[in-house]
Parts: C-alpha cells; sequence; structure tokens
C-alpha cells in the first residue's frame, strides 16, 4: 500500500522547493506498516547546506531590519496555519513518527502554543537602563540577532521541537538553515510551509533535507553560521558541540535523558504507578522525558510492581490511527534493534522480567516496527539497563531502602534531564528538589512534558548551553549589547 506526499519532499532554499544536487531519495516509511511508503525524500550534501546558507546569509540583513513586532507577527500567522491544520498535521505525524493520534495532537498544540509564545516575544525584546557612574552619560542595552543560525532537530517531536527553536530564532531577527531528522521529512516539510504560508521572506527560513556526517560538518565548519541549536542523542551532541567549538560557534544542545521516579512508602502508590506507565509506554517511550527508571522503597516494592505490571497490560500497541490503541510503533528497523537489544541484554544481567514485550504478542503487529510495554525488577543501579538511553518501552525498577539511598541511586547515572518524587512528606519533596541532579524537577506529576512559557533543558550529559522555551530562548538567539551615550 502506499502513500501520496501531499507536498513534494524535497530542500527548501531560498524560497523555492527544490531537490538536492545528489539527485538520490530515500523512502519514507510507515513504522506501523513498513510496506507503506509515505514519500521519497531528497539526500542532501554538503553544497547543498552551503547553498541554504548562501540563502540565509542573502537574506539576513533586510529580516533583521525589519522591526521585531512584524517579525513576530509573521510568527504568528504561522501558528494559525498551524492551527487550522491541526489534524491534517497530527495524522501525518502519526503516519510518519508512529506516535498514537490523541499524543500528535498533543504535540501540535504544543507547537502551536510555543510558536504563539514567541511571536507575543516581538513586541518584548526590550533592553534595560542603567546607571552610569559618569556624570552627564546615558547607559542601556539591546537584543540584537547573532545572524545566520542552525536548527538540528530529532525525529521523536518532528513538529514541537522545530516549532520551538524556528520560532523564536525568526522573532529575535536571524535567518535559518534547518536540519531535519532524515526519519521524519514530510513533517519538516508541513512545519516550513507554515512558516512560508504566514508570509516569511525568501531566504529567511531554509531547509536541507537527509543525514549523515557531511551535512552536520557543513553546518559546523561554515564561518557564516553563528550558532547552532541542537536536540538529540548525546553521543552526536558532543560531536558536533567539539566541532563547532574550533571556531568559537554558539551551541545548544538538548540530550539525552535516563529519567527517575522516586516513589516514597506514603506515597500514593495508584498515582505513582499510573505516573510511571504514562511515563515509560506513552509516545512508546520515545521521549527524552520518558520515565526510564522507578526507585520504589522496599516497603511498597511487592505493591508497586502489581499495580505497575496490571497497568502495562492496558496499552495496546498497534496503528497509531486505530481507535482502543494507546501505544504506536518504534520509529525505525534500526531503533527497533537497539531496544530489543537492550532487553536482551537486561535479561542476561540477571534483573527479574516482570513483562517481556520484546517479541510482540500478536500477529497482526509483525506488520511493523513493534515491541510491547515491557519492565524489569530487582535492577542494580549499576546496570547498564539502569545506566543507559534505551528510547523504548522499558522501565528498570530500582529497589531502595529510604530517601537517602533513593535520591542516590536516583542521581548515580550521567544524564540530568527530568526526575520525579512520589510522597506526601513535605520535607522529602524538598529535599528531593535541594539534592536531585536534574534540569526539570516534578513532585508528584510525571517527568514528561513542559509548557510554552517555561524554560526546558538539563545538566550533566542532558543539556549545554542556554534553555530552550519561554523568555529563555532568546537569551540563546540574540546578543546583549551595551550602549554609552555621553551628552
Amino acid at each position: 500500500m502506499t502513500a501520496t506526499a501531499t507536498l513534494p519532499v524535497l530542500n527548501h532554499i531560498g524560497g523555492a522547493w527544490v531537490g538536492s544536487s545528489s539527485g538520490e531519495t530515500v523512502a519514507d516509511r510507515n513504522p506501523a506498516h513498513t510496506d507503506e511508503v509515505l514519500g521519497e525524500a531528497t539526500v542532501s550534501t554538503a553544497e547543498d547546506v552551503r547553498h541554504a546558507i548562501d540563502a540565509a546569509e542573502a537574506a539576513y540583513r533586510e529580516w533583521r531590519a525589519t522591526p521585531a513586532p512584524q517579525r513576530g507577527d509573521i510568527v504568528r500567522k504561522a501558528a494559525d496555519l498551524m492551527e487550522r491544520r491541526r489534524e491534517e498535521l497530527a495524522r501525518l505525524l502519526t503516519q510518519e513518527e508512529g506516535k498514537v493520534l490523541a499524543e500528535s495532537l498533543a504535540e501540535v498544540d504544543r507547537a502551536i502554543g510555543n510558536v504563539r509564545f514567541a511571536a507575543a516575544q516581538g513586541t518584548r525584546l526590550t533592553g534595560e537602563t542603567i546607571p552610569s557612574a559618569q556624570r552627564r552619560t546615558f547607559i542601556y542595552t539591546v537584543r540584537e540577532p547573532v545572524g545566520v543560525v542552525a536548527c538540528v532537530t530529532p525525529w521523536n517531536f518532528p513538529i514541537a521541537i522545530p516549532a520551538w527553536k524556528i520560532a523564536p530564532a525568526l522573532v529575535a531577527g536571524n535567518t535559518v538553515v534547518f536540519k531535519p531528522a532524515s526519519l521524519t521529512p514530510l513533517c519538516a516539510v508541513q512545519v516550513v510551509q507554515c512558516f512560508v504560508d504566514g508570509g516569511l521572506p525568501d531566504g529567511v527560513l531554509n531547509m536541507v533535507l537527509g543525514s549523515g556526517e557531511a551535512l552536520s560538518r557543513a553546518l559546523t565548519a561554515d564561518e557564516r553560521v553563528k550558532a547552532i541549536s541542537f536536540t538529540g542523542s548525546s553521543a552526536v551532541g558532543r560531536r558536533l558541540y567539539a566541532q563547532a567549538a574550533e571556531r568559537l560557534c554558539k551551541v545548544q544542545l538538548e540530550m539525552g535523558g535516563k529519567n527517575a521516579v522516586i516513589v516514597m512508602g506514603d506515597a500514593d502508590l495508584e498515582k505513582a504507578a499510573e505516573s510511571v506507565a504514562v511515563g515509560a509506554f506513552g509516545a512508546t517511550g520515545q521521549r527524552c522525558t520518558a520515565t526510564s527508571r522507578a526507585v520504589v522503597v522496599r516497603s511498597v516494592l511487592p505493591e508497586f510492581n502489581r499495580l505497575l505490571a496490571a497497568k502495562a497490560e492496558t496499552w495496546r500497541a498497534g496503528d497509531g490511527l486505530d481507535s482502543g490503541v494507546r501505544m504506536g510503533p518504534i520509529v525505525d528497523e534500526t531503533q527497533l534493534q537497539k531496544v530489543r537489544a537492550k532487553i536482551d541484554e537486561g535479561k542476561r544481567s540477571g534483573a527479574k522480567v516482570l513483562r517481556d514485550g520484546g517479541t510482540p504478542s500478536r500477529a497482526e503487529l509483525r506488520a511493523g516496527y513493534f515491541v510491547e510495554p515491557t519492565i524489569f525488577s530487582e535492577v542494580d543501579p549499576r546496570m547498564p539497563l539502569a545506566q543507559e538511553e534505551i528510547f523504548g518501552p522499558v522501565v528498570s525498577v530500582i529497589p531502595a531502602d529510604d530517601l537517602e539511598s533513593a535520591l542516590e541511586a536516583a542521581n548515580a547515572v550521567g544524564y540530568g534531564l527530568s526526575s520525579s518524587i512520589y510522597t506526601n512528606d513535605l520535607r522529602a519533596a524538598f529535599r528531593y528538589a535541594d539534592e536531585s541532579q536534574a534540569g526539570m524537577l516534578h513532585v508528584n506529576i510525571p517527568t514528561l512534558g513542559g509548557e510554552a512559557h517555561v524554560p526546558f533543558g538539563g545538566v550533566k550529559d542532558s543539556g549545554f548551553g542556554d534553555r530552550e522555551c519561554g523568555t529563555a530562548a532568546f537569551d540563546f538567539f540574540s546578543e546583549q549589547r551595551v550602549v554609552y551615550v555621553g551628552y
């Protein structure tokens, strides 16, 4: 079965949809039905990246001179178009990336919220006045764009993450070269089309499709690219940063997570188990804020395991467009094999398997890239299962004796994006808030999500540089200048 793309799966450079200089294409497949080809995506080269940078550089002076409120108004129109096309975007997202339709609708809504928030900042890009120690001297600050910026985005949120990078970059006055994940090109095309249809001038937003080190290196090596905002794996982020650092390019990295939920003895166990299930199995575990570990005090461990295993049974896997389905497929064959390898490694490590979803239980799931909910218990926090990001519907339950040992286990990873605690003890909650090594902390709330006006990001191997979203996004996409006026 085949489907026809509503737009050509091409690059967008200088205001035109164009094929790559390689002339090559790659099939874009539905992960729920691997025989269904959604489109043929162009495969770009370093030469295409240079052409996109040329276009962005040529458009920069005029876009920078456009008053910020006018830039914001154009970006707001893109949000209006996303809202008008909400159902269409969500269905495409489910077909291309795999998440269930309800999750896709939520992602589109998240994108709309972020774009609207960024657009409104066009009237709020204010500086400050500072008293001078000298007579007859007036000092003020302004925020200025940095120039041509690159936005490199992942496949797991192919509409929301591009939206929350591109929108503040444009409102701040930069021109953009957008490099989306190669697994979700159709979603990227639609995001760009919304901005273009909103009235964005030619060359202000450019997109190059494709994968590989050559495209990354072309962005990091070009002196005209003044800043790079990246979301993806820690390994790729580190390599990109090392390359960009050679020329002191400004870099923002949002990377992996190994997020923990601490469950104390006084917790509402029903609520805690539901939180872990939603965090671990929602979006098929393919989000950086997914719950990968549950650190549970021993006094409630048996009951928690029973509740979590029962909840896992309700997460029916299948095509995200089908009714009754709560969990879609893994995004592609490569990621599927990685997740299954991690599950097999967990079995060999000696951890107890509470539920094994490595092999689909229903024959119809074998037509797609499916893994079902998987739970390990009695996991040692030093095991690879508890240390390495899996990016699939797999959760490890780690026993703890008390709050101190739970915090130690939760912090004993290289990542630090998101975490949570379930407790009714105010002292425990505040001690957790003081001592947790994560950028986003939650009390009696899942590890997931975020709001458009709130900074997003982590510490350690989960993040580097300025935060994304909220007003913090403009710290990265602009620079402060100080003006001294003697009168």
